[in-house]
């Protein structure tokens, strides 16, 4: 694609469905994504070899999934689930109100072996526990949590104790990622200023719903001090992941497009300068994760779809001076 100079001998890994937010085991050498595969009612998790293309189901099959990460280990993954509360899918939300996310106060936080195994639930609030991503240190997982009734960020230990408040402010906190030397987390968050736009976030939060809007990038230190605004491009600005120099951030961003339908992959120094514009294909180029040697890049794109809606996770080698 025209204009993609980072990006080199891009490569598609799914076909078909809804495929996003792929990201990579701490070793390099898989990836875990969720996925609405043809025919499927909501989504699931799957493992995927980028090499060979073998792919395998680890969550349940039940219920639906969200926001799955490995282990530093690589021998057991985290992801959120509805399924303990119910087999079926929850309801999808009522886009009568307009552009809306379902948090469902159903989902919690899940850990497995690598193969789906020995699944054991940590987080049992009240109220939706998703988001979870952990620290390359192995420590400490961030993950969002309605349980204190507003979308905050909590960290907690490996086995869910010791829980850790990490924000406190009205709106929605979430899609947190610690920094390669975990000292540092970058996340989304919209803040609906006091009066009506607080009042709607609020009504809507009360029925498992949050309508987006603005979203900006923020970055704090791990323990949830020196909180700093990132970005201020307006529009939508979300999934933030670190460059492996962890100097840099890439994010998917709709800012440029006045009708807000197109999203790129954006680069922004973690001062908040240097934003570079990765990404040049029509329609949603989203949920850019680097390899952990910074070698490749995956991401989640409508590119070469036919016209469906399909989704697809791709993977290019990275170009980092053009």
């Amino acid at each position: 694609m025209e204009g993609e100079v980072h990006l080199r001998h891009i490569r598609q890994l799914t076909s078909g469905g809804e495929n996003a937010e792929a990201y990579w085991a701490f070793d390099g050498s898989q990836l875990i994504y969720q996925a609405r595969k043809p025919g499927a009612e909501c989504d699931q998790i799957y493992v995927l070899d980028p090499e060979s293309l073998d792919t395998r189901m680890v969550s349940t099959g039940d219920g639906r999934t969200t926001c799955s990460y490995f282990y530093p280990s690589g021998n057991e993954i985290l992801y959120s689930s509805t399924h303990h509360h119910n087999a079926a899918c929850p309801e999808n939300p009522d886009f009568s109100m307009g552009y809306v996310w379902p948090v469902y106060d159903t989902y919690d936080v899940f850990a497995s072996n690598l193969d789906g195994s020995e699944l054991r639930q940590l987080t049992t609030e009240d109220g939706y526990d998703a988001e979870a991503t952990f620290s390359p240190i192995g420590d400490r997982i961030v993950f969002t949590s309605a349980r204190d009734g507003d979308l905050e960020l909590y960290s907690m230990a490996p086995d869910g104790s010791d829980l850790v408040r990490l924000t406190d402010r009205p709106g929605y906190d979430g899609g947190a990622f610690y920094s390669p030397d975990g000292s540092k987390i970058i996340w989304r968050a919209s803040y609906p200023e006091e009066g009506p736009e607080l009042e709607d976030y609020r009504r809507l939060l009360s029925q498992g719903l949050l309508r987006p809007g603005e979203l900006e990038i923020y970055i704090m230190d791990a323990d949830g001090s020196n909180q700093q605004q990132l970005t201020q491009l307006g529009g939508a600005n979300f999934a933030p992941y670190w460059h492996p120099s962890g100097e840099k951030i890439l994010f998917s961003s709709n800012h440029h497009d006045p009708d807000g339908r197109d999203f790129e992959i954006y680069m922004i120094n973690i001062d908040g300068g240097g934003l570079t514009r990765i990404t040049y294909a029509e329609g949603f180029d989203g949920f850019p994760v680097f390899s952990p040697d910074g070698r490749h890049l995956v991401f989640g794109s409508n590119r070469n779809n036919g016209g469906t809606n399909d989704t697809n996770v791709f993977i290019a080698e990275w170009v980092e001076t053009p």
